[in-house]
């Protein structure tokens, strides 16, 4: 007779969500870190290995769009652990590659996996935890979404330069199991019966599309805009995106449902949550490259510097049940941009040849104020998203978070190529020129700005659980839910 042994659900979900979430939003700064080193081992051009994130980028733009609808009808139990095992082994192979065509294959069949991993992850957390508890839960969500693309460098930087790039890839393994085993034991399935079939057409329009601008938002920068193979990518792709929405606006059963932004709190969310991440990412890129250029520093010392963003983030989530019971939610998310923005010019202006301690201050500060909104944003985008309808809000807001990001590393990638990131001394030599990261900053800036405008149109009654009647009837499996 076998015996299973029970735990909380809550706890389960927090365990597995944390661990996972963590390891896939590592990821993609503990890789940036390691490509110089790559380049090296396999004697190629560094420009060579930029495909190694491309192929990634590409993959889960790909997979992404449909990770809700097949959470939905599979079960997000069982397709979360097989996500997390194509992670897992991905990863394996990726540090066991030996040349840069196999990497970039298992890069891809990564990039698959982390794509359907998140959005399923998330909706497995907010059907787990009521709108009430979700607040409760911050510290959770904290971890994965912010912390770890900080740490990401100076693990990268701490195994590229101790063990070898490879380990960059395997620490995931040990990990992945451990999160497959406790999963399989302890998570809970859920379906969902009005689910349906694969809009395939929606399918084929969203993966042609993203992942067409996901590759000319990746290599526009490098290659230049005008280039015909960004150039071409883009605006095919582009169209392919803007079919796809017209499409699913007018399917019964879309892959990605768009009516949910009729939701004016989901939707207004959604989108500062879309340009504080560009923001975030951007600085994320461009600091890093600005302290090593200028100072000629090492990926583990800049990433040192940028640590204390991390620690900042944490302590926010700690004060977050504090700041929104004095403040309220909507106020939180304002002044957390604002006093972002505040900074992020501090740091443009002083630039990376301040005092080492100060920069830490400013990125500790940054921390503490963008994590504030990131954390509220999270549990709060949510709140009238019925059960039934989390995997595809979950995929939704994933996407253009995605998207933000890419569209935040692009932009300020852009702005360094235009500008140039080193000048030529009338002897010949060459200095860094400072003005261009500087500029950069200040395009971060710029999107937290906008993610501010639409801050401001939030008030304090948007952020009572109000579940329309046709999520409602959505989640009791009818079709329309009559009055009286």
């Amino acid at each position: 007779m076998k015996v299973r042994m029970q735990m909380d659900p809550k706890i389960v979900v927090s365990i597995v969500y944390v661990i996972a979430m963590f390891m896939v939003s590592m990821d993609g700064t503990i890789v940036n870190v390691i490509l110089p080193t790559i380049s090296s081992e396999f004697n190629l051009d560094p420009s060579s290995a930029s495909g190694i994130n491309v192929g990634y980028l590409v993959s889960l733009a790909v997979f992404l769009p449909v990770a809700g609808w097949l959470g939905d009808r599979f079960g997000t139990k069982k397709i979360f652990l097989m996500a997390l095992g194509v992670f897992t082994a991905a990863s394996f192979l990726c540090g066991f590659a030996n040349n840069l065509q196999t990497l970039n294959l298992f890069r891809v069949l990564q990039g698959a996996g982390g794509g359907i991993l998140t959005p399923i992850g998330m909706a497995i957390l907010f059907r787990t935890f009521s709108v009430e508890e979700r607040p409760k839960v911050s510290r959770s969500l904290v971890l994965p979404i912010a912390f770890a693309p900080a740490v990401g460098p100076i693990v990268g930087g701490f195994l590229a330069e101790q063990l070898s790039w490879r380990w960059a890839f395997y620490i995931n393994v040990p990990f992945g199991i451990m999160v497959l085993i406790f999963g399989v034991w302890f998570l809970k399935e859920n379906k969902e019966s009005t689910a349906g079939r694969l809009d395939i057409p929606g399918f084929l329009l969203s993966a042609a599309g993203f992942s067409m601008l996901m590759y000319a938002m990746s290599l526009g920068p490098s290659k230049g805009w005008g280039s015909p193979v960004i150039m071409y990518t883009g605006i095919i792709g582009a169209v392919l995106v803007l079919s796809f929405i017209l499409l699913e606006l007018r399917v019964n059963e879309p892959m990605l449902d768009l009516r949910l932004l009729s939701d004016r709190l989901f939707r207004t969310l959604g989108i500062i949550s879309l340009f504080s991440m560009a923001g975030l990412l951007g600085m994320l890129f461009v600091f890093p490259l600005m302290y090593q250029s200028s100072l000629h520093a090492s990926a583990l010392e800049s990433g040192l510097t940028t640590f204390p963003e991390a620690i900042g983030l944490m302590v926010a989530s700690r004060m977050m049940p504090w700041t929104t019971k004095k403040l309220g939610i909507h106020q939180v998310i304002r002044i957390g941009l604002l006093g972002t923005i505040i900074i992020y010019t501090l740091i443009s202006i002083v630039g990376p040849t301040a005092n080492p301690w100060f920069l830490r201050a400013l990125l500790f500060s940054v921390g503490i104020c963008l994590g504030h909104t990131v954390v509220a944003v999270q549990f709060s985008t949510f709140t009238n998203i019925s059960s039934a309808s989390m995997g595809m809000a979950a995929t939704l807001f994933n996407v253009q978070n995605r998207i933000g990001s890419a569209i935040g590393v692009a932009i300020l990638a852009s702005i360094l190529g235009e500008v140039g990131t080193s000048s030529i001394g009338t002897n010949g030599e060459h200095h860094v020129n400072l003005i261009s990261y500087q500029f950069a900053l200040l395009g971060s800036v710029a999107l937290l700005v906008i993610a501010l405008l639409f801050a401001m149109r939030l008030k304090k009654d948007d952020f009572k659980a109000k579940i329309p009647k046709q999520h409602m009837a959505k989640s009791l499996g009818v079709k329309q839910v009559r009055s009286g």
